[in-house]
């Protein structure tokens, strides 16, 4: 069974995280299924946009800690967003954690629901944001993300906006799609080869950064993630205790 459900209305096909076992966490399976689903929507040649969005409370959890994919593999898939044809839209009723950021912001445009909640909480498991770095550096303001890379606290949907993360959010009582529908209607009334080119200026600083730092950053990655302070604060996460390093 793949992991993303697939529709299609009025040429936007709406991709769904669909893993609500591990709150749509990117595990191996997630990654390459929706790899594929990427795919297969960007050769329909009667669509004009995608919409990334998700079921149940959590857009994405971050990493799948039991099945995780490996640096590379998460290292192609944002690049595969970010260098896609056409452009590629989330959408969060929920909220986003870790490498659902990094996701997130692969994305050209990002909207979230009022109640959205976002956090970069690879630190309080003793690794860091290596990978998503790719993604999220060149689109959000560099002094607000030191706070949150640093700390891991929560930040809302309105704190999202500002710093870069999202296009636009719901307000209080406001339904996120009434947010969205303007921006897929303005997709749907461009013109698919001005539409490509527009997003190829858009996207070339970040297809820049990959190819100047992927293989470092999977490099960090990798290593981070086997050391002695990861495997710590990947149990002590999986057992819902404090690490060992914490203080009270």
């Amino acid at each position: 069974m793949t992991l993303i459900l697939t529709s299609r209305h009025r040429a936007v096909t709406t991709l769904t995280l669909d893993s609500p076992t591990n709150r749509n966490a990117l595990s191996a399976p997630l990654v390459a299924d929706l790899s594929t689903a990427l795919t297969t929507a960007m050769e329909a040649p009667d669509v004009r946009a995608v919409v990334l969005t998700h079921t149940g409370g959590t857009f994405c959890a971050g990493a799948d800690l039991r099945d995780p994919p490996s640096p590379e593999a998460l290292v192609a898939l944002l690049r595969q967003i970010v260098a896609a044809p056409k452009p590629v839209v989330a959408r969060l009723t929920g909220h986003a954690r870790a490498g659902g950021l990094g996701l997130l912001a692969a994305c050209d445009l990002a909207v979230a629901s009022a109640t959205a909640t976002f956090a970069f909480t690879e630190v309080r498991i003793g690794v860091a944001p290596a990978v998503i770095s790719l993604t999220v550096l060149p689109r959000t303001d560099p002094r607000a993300l030191a706070r949150h890379y640093l700390t891991g606290t929560p930040f809302d949907a309105a704190e999202a906006v500002r710093t870069g993360l999202l296009t636009a959010s719901a307000a209080d009582g406001e339904e996120v799609d009434d947010v969205l529908a303007p921006l897929l209607d303005g997709l749907r009334r461009s013109a698919p080869e001005a539409l490509a080119a527009t997003k190829r200026l858009l996207t070339a600083k970040v297809l820049e950064t990959f190819d100047r730092d992927a293989a470092d950053l999977t490099a960090l990655s990798a290593r981070l993630f086997s050391s002695p302070q990861a495997r710590e604060g990947m149990t002590a996460f999986l057992e819902r205790r404090e690490p060992a390093w914490a203080v009270a």
